[in-house]
């Protein structure tokens, strides 16, 4: 059935909510609960309903609960405190008491036919972003590669739902264009989204070449182009890696070109997702006033719209890396983190970066098994984002598995190369062999963080430590003195106030090391 109400239109088949003439772009969980209520708006649907129908009977808090009925009545118009159409009813439940005009689904006319006559407006600026991946081309003529190319296409999409910050267009309404020409313009009009993932296949012998490209279709824009060439041996592992490297590679370009969007808003114009995206560029950029530059954005976000889980999860984020890199005083950073962190998670307890920052303040506070079950949970809502798998390995190797910390940073730096924070994962990579006494190989990968940011404090401090335990004395006098020149507050009372060691031993070790080097 296809709904329309007040000034909105839901077209339950298709999955397409508009709201005063324009495409609204909301989470499918979204958009499954305002199918449900209006489909039983004879009725006051309780919790326990939802849960059932839309969860699958799966264990949901309040919070999220909370956060998606917010998300459903700011997609139609409603407010919690006006209830025109979506009601709370005291002890039991939701009901949409707003008029509704029901009509068959086949009153719908498929996309090829409305794009004839129509086109749908864009989505506007002030919601969150969408993305549609195109089934990939099969471009070996050979019918067989057909599912190969549809694979990896799902498989893109499924990956690209976990980042949370972006809608991704379901499977079923992007391969409507399968086989198809199809314009860009018209594709992100029809679905409602700025951005398009195309890509294709072709088959020769025994290899594979794969190509994708990431279209900005607002401004024209490609953001994105990659190819990949591979010895067909295992496909679904061939798959597999494929889309793990597209996905990792595209996100920062998403990110990046959201803010850009942002930077073309004047300062007053913009809403709490532009100031998040104006954050995350500064948040990038890795230097102490980048970083601060980003926390009074996030703070605005917050201030517009306290239940901002992005925002929340970012500024958790953010102070707690300024801890980390000597830039703020663990006494009052890592409480307003904790605070952010936890309402991040009450906002949207599927948000990886909400529990990346919690992952983060717990290892601050010492609390080291809640510190990897936090960072774990993150890489299970995302196994593609590289800062919690770059600081899952610090968790890792400040509890003493250096081995363990070792490979999370090969994953890190595997996932994304030319990561902003390529730097941290090296400086870590240096720590993680550093721990196991490997002075030789944390002194080159600490050169290689160096390399990569002249002012990573992190890769001063391990080439110093190492350097002194390896006797090189010549390395360690130069890397100190670079370390005081980044860090100019550095000394052994805030390796004991600000490093989180598990075991004595290591702290111990760390410390000795310093003292070799002439550290206070």
């Amino acid at each position: 059935m296809q709904f329309a109400f007040s000034d909105c239109f839901l077209g339950g088949g298709r999955r397409v909510i508009k709201h005063s003439s324009q495409s609204i772009a909301v989470e499918p969980q979204v958009l499954d609960l305002l199918i449900y209520l209006i489909e039983n708006r004879d009725r006051v649907v309780s919790k326990d309903d939802l849960i059932a129908s839309i969860w699958g009977g799966r264990i949901v808090s309040d919070a999220t609960l909370t956060s998606r009925t917010y998300a459903a009545r700011k997609a139609i118009g409603d407010t919690g405190q006006d209830q025109r159409l979506i009601r709370t009813i005291a002890r039991k439940g939701l009901r949409f008491v707003g008029s509704v005009r029901a009509e068959p689904e086949s009153a719908i006319r498929p996309p090829t036919e409305a794009l004839a006559e129509r086109r749908l407006a864009p989505p506007s600026l002030s919601e969150r972003p969408a993305i549609a991946v195109l089934p990939f081309a099969n471009m070996s003529g050979d019918p067989e590669q057909e599912y190969f190319s549809d694979g990896i296409s799902e498989d893109i999409i499924t990956a690209l739902s976990k980042l949370r910050w972006f809608f991704v267009i379901a499977r079923n309404s992007s391969f409507i264009y399968k086989g198809r020409s199809v314009l860009m313009k018209d594709v992100a009009n029809e679905l409602g989204v700025r951005y398009v993932l195309e890509g294709s296949v072709r088959k020769a012998g025994d290899r594979l070449r794969i190509t994708a490209q990431l279209n900005d279709v607002d401004t024209g824009s490609h953001l994105w182009a990659e190819k990949y060439d591979r010895e067909v041996t295992d496909v679904f592992a061939i798959q597999d890696e494929i889309t793990e490297t597209v996905v990792a590679s595209i996100e920062p370009q998403l990110y990046a070109a959201e803010s850009f969007h942002a930077k073309r808003k004047p300062p007053g114009n913009m809403d709490a997702w532009d100031l998040v995206m104006r954050a995350l560029s500064h948040f990038w950029q890795v230097t102490r006033q980048d970083n601060l530059i980003a926390q009074t954005f996030l703070e605005q976000a917050v201030a517009l719209d306290p239940h901002n889980g992005e925002a929340l999860g970012l500024l958790a984020a953010s102070l707690t890396f300024c801890v980390y890199a000597g830039w703020a005083e663990a006494s009052t950073a890592v409480p307003a983190a904790e605070r952010a962190a936890l309402a991040a998670i009450e906002a949207d307890d599927q948000d990886p970066w909400a529990h990346y920052g919690l992952g983060c303040v717990h290892l601050l506070r010492r609390r080291f098994d809640d510190s990897l079950a936090a960072l774990e949970l993150a890489l299970r809502l995302n196994p593609n984002f590289s800062l919690a798998q770059g600081v899952y390995g610090f968790a890792l190797a400040m509890c003493g598995r250096w081995q363990e910390a070792d490979a999370a940073t090969c994953r890190a730096l595997r996932l994304s190369p030319w990561d902003p924070f390529a730097a941290l994962y090296h400086g870590i990579a240096a720590y993680a062999q550093f721990v196991g006494r490997n002075y030789d190989e944390a002194m080159r990968l600490a050169r290689a963080a160096i390399r990569l940011r002249a002012d990573h404090v992190a890769g001063h401090r391990i080439l110093t430590a190492a350097a002194a335990m390896a006797g090189e004395r010549g390395v360690m006098q130069e890397a100190l003195q670079q370390l005081k020149s980044v860090q100019p507050s550095f000394s052994l009372s805030w390796i004991e106030s600000h490093m989180p060691f598990k075991h004595e031993a290591d702290r111990a070790h760390y410390i000795e090391a310093f003292r070799r080097a002439g550290l206070d």
